[in-house]
């Protein structure tokens, strides 16, 4: 069935169409199609599915073979554009590719249900011949905004005159006013490529110019700069020239706390801010952005990696901000990496993707060295300023005192740059105030009993918290096991502790902690950000979510308070995770041009992740990453993927697990290790075993898991099982 061709029964019988409705199913259901509807590829309908309507989507491919007597009818056909015909072949393919069921992955694009019939007008007022019989200063300055002949809501029309609705109501009963509908207007204003013209360096024009080389087409190009070089600033380049030619724009963002001063950046450079996609949207805005993405209404979305599965009508760029960071990969029902699909996506819509960080993917690396992606480099930062220096601190010869964790370096640094009037960043990747907290007479651990892992105390709450599956409970003051009193101690070090421990060293400066699980939520967490960038904090503690894009004129110092964590968890990834992070962290400081420097606690002062970013030969750290990964044939020079198996009880998801495993083909080059119980075996009550699928840069990888689905044993009782292609995480 092609695109154009509408579908009734008026020439036929019967007609028969295949709806992909959102339900693991293999295929799409057949439906049929009533006299008086015309449906074509891609239009949203509803249809019946047992005792419920739910929304689908006409596609193409074969349908579940059901008599023709036994069809059901299609009930209603949405009025909103279709989903077009690269967005479907687009879901097609991360169907395919992470061996999902098609109507799940159609799911992430119709999440927003209430967009599919058109928005209602709203009610609205314009000026009339008619005048009041007796005029006010009220009155007047009403009648003075109305008589350009706009059409005004009620309610905008009070406050742009700065009266009451009562004013206005006195108005309308006179008949000064007529009734008019005001047609739904676009979320954001249309952004303006030549608003403000940015002023480049060298570097940047440079990079521009190769972004934008005539005849690009859908090329790849990876920004590689270091913090602070004006990356976004070459993008947004990118994003002017789509917008002249009257293109859509998709600007992916790994974390929600950046999107405020990103959006302040935009709004410099287009004269308005661009529509925003992410969870903390509410429904209504999320609903509108959807229909708007759809009918064209907007140009520019910057969005959470759900935003990739927005139905664009007219898509001509991705940019992936912060391309390494691991907030990219969905590990819930469908498993994918948005900045890998977003290339994905630009490739089959024709047109250009950019990939930009300051420590980019050795993926992303590989590709742009061989020549499969645009290699972009910007070695300095923008206006002259200069990297932070930095120096490591051997907590082995300069320890903290006792019960701290702070070496009296690290003490010193900081109160040097109070002294200044500058400010100074204590980094530590560890949520609440510590890890264990465990009792000093019998020894008794506070273990959450859903999953493998402590309860992290949050002093702050008062509360014992599990960050895997968010069970609380108070914190107790007695141990559980013994009945002793106060004899409970806290292990280790969370950003509280280090507050706590800034606090009694240095009471009268004001201190800022950021952390995701903060009262107040993201809005908080804007709100402080925005203090700290104000300089209204001398000293901010935090976890991974000051690394990401932030800007602090004042911030001179960063402190690692922990540079080993990370570095010894068994990840094939450890290694590059901790290079990016701290090198992100410590790029944070001298971005505006001040002297600063960067003090990493360390007890492994020779490890060469360590050296590496101490040194600021990240060439050479590259260098070695990527030459283990080839000789190990780990990704981009071999293929993964990784089966979880989880169950109610252990001996049921180890038999599934066994299961599959006996079910593997014979492959020369692809080999399978396990079934073993997973490193985080207990998650949310579930049992969970990991099985790991190894092969060679060519093998096919979803052709040999999907012989161990068809041959394995059937998901039965509390059993289920995830695919993980390409897996980030080995937990």
């Amino acid at each position: 069935m092609k695109d154009s061709q509408q579908l009734s029964l008026t020439d036929q019988p019967v007609v028969t169409v295949p709806v992909l409705i959102p339900l693991p199913a293999p295929v799409p259901y057949s439906y049929a199609v009533p006299h008086d509807m015309s449906v074509q590829l891609g239009s949203i309908v509803q249809v019946p599915l047992g005792p419920r309507q739910v929304v689908g989507v006409v596609w193409e491919g074969e349908t579940d073979g059901v008599d023709q007597k036994k069809l059901r009818p299609i009930s209603h056909v949405f009025d909103c554009s279709p989903i077009a015909t690269d967005m479907r072949r687009f879901l097609d393919w991360v169907a395919a590719y992470t061996l999902s069921p098609p109507g799940m992955v159609v799911r992430m694009a119709l999440r927003a249900p209430a967009a599919l019939e058109p928005e209602a007008p709203t009610e609205g007022l314009r000026i009339g011949d008619l005048r009041p019989e007796r005029m006010t200063s009220a009155r007047a300055r009403v009648i003075e905004l109305a008589e350009d002949g706009l059409s005004w809501t009620r309610s905008g029309l009070a406050h742009a005159a700065g009266v009451s609705l009562s004013v206005v109501d006195g108005l309308i009963r006179q008949g000064v006013f007529e009734a008019v509908f005001i047609p739904p207007q676009p979320i954001v204003p249309m952004p303006d490529p030549d608003y403000r013209q940015p002023e480049l360096s060298p570097d940047q024009q440079s990079a521009v110019d190769r972004i934008l080389l005539p005849g690009g087409g859908a090329a790849v190009s990876l920004i590689d700069g270091v913090t602070g070089a004006g990356k976004t600033e070459v993008y947004f380049e990118a994003v002017a020239d789509a917008l002249r030619r009257g293109r859509q724009v998709l600007i992916l963002l790994p974390e929600i706390a950046l999107t405020s001063a990103f959006l302040e950046r935009f709004e410099r450079r287009f004269g308005c801010k661009p529509a925003e996609w992410h969870s903390d949207v509410a429904p209504r805005n999320r609903e509108k952005v959807w229909r708007q993405a759809a009918n064209g209404d907007i140009r520019v979305v910057a969005g959470a990696r759900s935003a990739l599965f927005l139905p664009f009508c007219d898509l001509g760029l991705i940019v992936v901000d912060e391309e390494h960071d691991a907030a990219y990969k969905q590990e819930d029902r469908v498993f994918y990496n948005a900045r890998d699909m977003a290339v994905v996506r630009a490739h089959i819509g024709g047109f250009p993707a950019i990939l930009a960080s300051a420590t980019p993917s050795i993926e992303s690396r590989v590709n742009a060295e061989s020549g499969k992606y645009n290699n972009i480099h910007l070695p300095e930062r923008f206006g002259g300023a200069l990297l932070p220096d930095l120096h490591l601190i051997d907590m082995r010869r300069d320890p903290p005192e006792r019960g701290g964790f702070l070496s009296p370096v690290m003490l010193e640094a900081v109160s040097e740059t109070i002294e200044a009037g500058e400010q100074s960043l204590l980094f530590l990747n560890r949520r609440g105030y510590a890890p264990l907290t465990l009792c000093r007479v019998c020894g008794h651990r506070f273990e959450c009993p859903d999953c493998s892992s402590w309860l992290v105390e949050h002093r702050f709450r008062n509360q014992l918290q599990c960050h895997h599956c968010g069970r609380s409970e108070r914190t107790p003051e007695a141990c559980p096991e013994c009945g002793t009193l106060d004899h409970l101690v806290a292990c280790g070090p969370g950003v509280e502790r280090i507050a706590e421990e800034i606090d009694r060293h240095f009471p009268d400066a004001r201190t800022i902690l950021l952390s995701s699980d903060m009262m107040g939520g993201v809005k908080r967490l804007r709100l402080e950000l925005e203090a700290i960038a104000k300089g209204e904090a001398d000293i901010v503690i935090g976890t991974q979510l000051v690394a990401k894009g932030h800007n602090f004129p004042m911030m001179t110092l960063v402190g690692i308070v922990d540079s080993d964590l990370g570095l010894a968890n068994g990840d094939p990834r450890a290694a590059e995770r901790t290079f990016q992070l701290l090198s992100q962290v410590t790029g944070r400081a001298g971005r505006f041009g001040r002297k600063s420097r960067g003090l990493l606690q360390t007890y492994q002062p020779n490890h060469p992740v360590i050296q590496a970013i101490v040194s600021g030969d990240r060439e050479t750290f590259y260098e070695r990453e990527i030459n283990e990964r080839e000789r190990a044939k780990l990704p981009p020079f071999g293929r993964m993927a990784a089966l979880i198996v989880s169950a109610a009880n252990r001996i049921e998801a180890e038999a599934h697990a066994r299961g599959l495993r006996q079910a593997a083909p014979g492959a020369g080059d692809i080999q399978v290790l396990g079934p073993a119980e997973a490193p985080m075996a207990l998650i949310r009550g579930r049992y969970r075993y990991r099985l790991l699928v190894h092969g060679g840069r060519q093998s096919d990888i979803q052709a040999f898991v999907a012989k161990i689905i068809a041959n394995g044993p059937k998901v039965r009782g509390s059993v289920r099982v995830q695919i993980d292609i390409d897996p980030q995480s080995f937990m």
